[in-house]
């Protein structure tokens, strides 16, 4: 493969939390291990959220370590740009404004990772735009509905691409007025995560997440309200661990004191996750630390059969620790024997930690190999960039 001038558009610096810092980190190694020359760059209308001073601001200076720190631990040290748009001129930590716009000139591609960016005039000027969704079924959905805005800025676009590995099927049901949406998978950079070790002794089924997050991107579509967040399936299966004969650990954030209550009398363990999201090297130790995760999917990953797998759950992969999570249709590509497994009802909960319980070693080892073959960030990212002729 031809070297390239590549740019990784996010929002890391904005919204410092571990699971958004290592998504991104992932692709930027990723490009970097195929020898391509890649830049990091934040470019948009959003204040960033500062996690020490749990609040929204206008100094992104937080941002600006934070980017900084990152690209001097992972090999894109002057390669990087924080540019705020949100006050009467262009601000910007890294690159100044001049060589923003050069790198978007000359750069070959530039990757719009979770959609997350506003395409501002300086931006339009890349010569190939590729959107990369993590959420799928939102888009589609409002496009069915009518919403010439989001189809406008799709078509600004000369790729796109999904999670949702299912989109287009027919077992996706919702229409995509001639979008060429192909399908992707969610990096991973396998040796950043593997121990070679098993998971200490005590080590328990653990996962990290938001809890009510609903509200944010919840859709309704043909009489049916289809729900972004993960609180009311993770409710469903609240039993689970006590059904399974096991501690199950969560780290999240349960405001409501009953439904916290439900938690602990089925043998949860609920841990603050603060400490985790801050800290992207703690959030990787807590994972290896893992005996494995017990997880669930959003509602709208299941209910439209998306085929869409967590970003998390690949880096348990790769850290050699099994999984369990909820099924969206994503068996029909890998996983679902050993290693990876899905649940539809409890009783498929149940029997997926009775077959881990019983040979852990083979799980473990089987876990770390789909994470190689399915999700390793150079195969991965490889044919994205093949598919986008870049």
């Amino acid at each position: 493969m031809n070297r390239r001038k590549i740019v990784v558009l996010g929002f890391m610096g904005g919204c410092p939390i571990a699971g958004v810092v290592w998504q991104h980190i992932h692709y930027i190694v990723g490009l970097q291990r195929l020898g391509h020359e890649v830049w990091y760059v934040e470019d948009g209308l959003r204040y960033p959220y500062d996690p020490e001073a749990f609040t929204i601001t206008e100094d992104f200076s937080y941002a600006a370590r934070t980017l900084q720190r990152l690209a001097e631990q992972y090999g894109f040290a002057d390669r990087w740009c924080f540019c705020a748009r949100y006050g009467d001129e262009p601000k910007t930590a890294g690159l100044d404004l001049g060589q923003l716009r050069a790198l978007y000139r000359e750069c070959d591609a530039a990757l719009n990772v979770c959609g997350s960016h506003d395409l501002n005039d300086d931006l339009l000027s890349v010569r190939r735009l590729i959107y990369v969704e993590s959420d799928p079924g939102v888009e589609q959905i409002k496009i069915d509905l009518g919403d010439t805005t989001v189809r406008d800025y799709l078509a600004r676009h000369a790729s796109l691409f999904t999670f949702g590995e299912l989109v287009g099927t027919e077992k996706f049901p919702v229409p995509l007025h001639g979008l060429a949406w192909q399908p992707t998978r969610q990096p991973v950079v396998s040796d950043l995560w593997s121990t070679g070790a098993p998971p200490p002794e005590d080590a328990v089924f653990t996962s990290i997440c938001n809890w009510s997050t609903s509200g944010k991107k919840d859709v309704t579509w043909r009489g049916s309200n289809y729900l972004w967040s993960k609180s009311l399936e993770f409710l469903k299966f609240a039993q689970a661990p006590r059904r399974c004969g096991e501690t199950f650990e969560l780290a999240t954030d349960i405001k409501d004191p009953g439904e916290k209550q439900i938690f602990t009398d089925n043998s949860w363990r609920l841990v603050d996750p603060h400490a985790l999201s801050i800290d992207w090297d703690r959030y990787r130790d807590y994972i290896r630390a893992s005996r494995g995760e017990f997880t669930v999917a959003k509602d709208q990953y299941t209910r439209l059969h998306t085929g869409w797998f967590s970003d998390r759950s690949a880096c348990y992969l790769a850290s050699g620790r099994p999984v369990i999570t909820q099924e969206t249709g994503f068996t029909d590509f890998y996983g679902g024997r050993e290693g990876l497994l899905s649940f539809q009802t409890m009783d498929d909960v149940v029997a997926a930690a009775e077959s881990i319980r019983a040979d852990y070693p083979r799980h473990a080892r089987a876990a770390a190999e789909i994470a190689r073959e399915y999700f390793e960030a150079d195969k991965v990212l490889a044919s994205l960039l093949e598919r986008a002729e870049v």
